[in-house]
């Protein structure tokens, strides 16, 4: 599949590139099982767990509990880790990692710090099939499904840079979650169970995929669930979200009551404020009558302009009445503000300017 075409998005899952057995991504029960198997005793596992997921380890020799002879022997096998290719830091403290996977493809990785935690933006594919209007990584085609140790590693690769524990993340990068959705669920498990971060503390981020919410409450994860929707009504969604076109408005939001009930969660909405646009009041009005008796929480975000696309970032007075406006309705909401504004903010920029750049060391 080239980087322009767009897959049918009702196939089961994304095509991902074929990829050798990796220990990253393994629970505890699959490393015992793979030492015991290449002749070494049962509590190397434990081990193994320990070095791949607190300790860091991105190959084998640097496991120095094991014999030396062993990893001499086993030195082709593949823990699964990236390649830092490019590194940015704002004023904020925000770092932005473009990180090279082992087929050569790039993808974009965030570490946000703040006084009390540290929260990982990860991806979840190369690159992403939506083509929604306004974002940079649409604009920039899809590649393929990232694997689960491919998701894991930019939580652990941002760990290790910043030198403390990831606390938070976000399922906010490059790509849709859900159409990669086995990969992503099996990941969360790994974060969890393996490197030990609460779901509580993970938020997966979707435009919305026809039975995909469903499919994601079945996996009864506790993770937040962040709904995409950008526009008020089905007209203006279709402008900005050609997927919308398969999924109206209205199928969207039930899927999202479903959810609802199958997990006791709310559901939070994210809206893009886009000036002229959607960020009106009538739109607030239309928002807040989707949502009304709605177990909810709206995140309203001022748009970040990025060259690709016409767009610009809406007044802080616009800003202010539209949270007027929404609040006065009763509907829970707060406004995020992107961090790291000054360079290559919006997701899959820094990717597009920085792909012919040499790797770092």
């Amino acid at each position: 599949m080239t980087a322009t075409s767009i897959p049918e998005l009702s196939s089961p899952e994304m095509a991902s590139a074929p990829v050798e057995a990796c220990l990253l991504g393994q629970p505890l029960s699959a490393l015992t099982e793979w030492v015991v198997a290449h002749g070494q005793p049962a509590y190397r596992g434990k081990q193994l767990h320990g070095w791949l997921y607190q300790q860091g380890a991105r190959s084998l020799q640097d496991i120095t509990v094991f014999p030396k002879a062993w990893r001499q022997q086993m030195a082709g096998v593949t823990i699964g880790r990236s390649t830092l290719y490019h590194r940015t830091v704002a004023s904020d403290g925000t770092v932005k990692y473009l990180l090279q996977l082992a087929d050569g493809q790039i993808i974009e990785a965030v570490g946000m710090p703040t006084a009390k935690r540290l929260t990982v933006c990860v991806s979840s594919q190369v690159g992403c099939p939506m083509a929604c209007d306004f974002c940079a990584t649409g604009k920039g085609g899809f590649i393929r499904n990232l694997h689960t140790h491919e998701i894991v590693d930019q939580v652990l690769t941002v760990q290790d840079d910043f030198g403390q524990r990831v606390s938070h993340i976000v399922f906010m990068g490059m790509g849709e979650p859900l159409l990669n959705t086995d990969n992503v669920v099996a990941a969360i498990r790994c974060l969890n169970q393996d490197v030990g971060i609460s779901q509580r503390s993970m938020t997966l981020s979707t435009v919305g995929i026809a039975e995909r919410i469903r499919k994601l409450a079945e996996a009864q994860l506790q993770v937040t669930l962040a709904v995409s929707l950008h526009a008020s009504n089905q007209t203006q969604r279709l402008q900005l979200i050609p997927s919308a076109k398969a999924y109206p408005l209205e199928a969207l939001l039930e899927e999202c009551r479903d959810y609802v009930k199958l997990t006791g969660r709310r559901v939070t909405f994210e809206y893009i404020l886009l000036a002229g646009l959607n960020d009106q009041p009538e739109n607030a009005i239309e928002l807040a009558h989707h949502l009304r008796g709605f177990q909810s929480h709206v995140n309203l975000i001022p748009y970040n302009p990025i060259d690709e696309a016409d767009y610009q970032r809406p007044s802080e007075a616009s800003i202010r009445d539209f949270v007027n406006q929404l609040e006065g309705r009763h509907i829970a909401v707060s406004v995020r503000y992107s961090r790291g504004l000054e360079e290559n903010a919006a997701c899959g920029q820094l990717r597009a300017s920085k792909v012919m750049v040499t790797p770092a060391t």
